[in-house]
């Protein structure tokens, strides 16, 4: 057996063997490319990041860079906009941060149309 395998990502199990190019767990029969095994980060959290690039965390206060359109408002969110207490969740269709805008309540914003304050 080699040593060098990683562990099971799924049950954590330490006799994991090659079969082609998948590694395979015994005990719980799940199957991974080796490729995946060590996540970019080496963390396996996910990594939002703002517009510009700055890693975004829960908590933070953001600004929105461009007006955006909001469902049964006649004015939207205008475009300097600042959102405090952010939280970071997984969203649908990338809507990846959950806040509340005064004078709108709580919403999902993504995070390509924010910055970082």
């Amino acid at each position: 057996m080699n040593e060098n395998l990683p562990p099971c990502p799924q049950c954590s199990s330490a006799y994991t063997y090659e079969m082609g190019a998948l590694l395979v767990c015994p005990e719980c029969g799940h199957e991974w490319s080796p490729a995946s095994a060590e996540p970019a980060g080496g963390t396996g959290e996910r990594v939002i990041k703002d517009s510009v690039g700055n890693v975004l965390a829960d908590g933070d206060t953001v600004t929105v860079i461009k007006g955006l359109k909001v469902k049964g408002s006649p004015s939207g969110i205008k475009a300097g906009t600042k959102v405090r207490n952010i939280r970071l969740v997984d969203g649908v269709d990338g809507h990846d941060i959950d806040c509340k805008i005064e004078g709108f309540g709580s919403m999902q914003l993504k995070s390509s149309v924010v910055r970082k304050a």
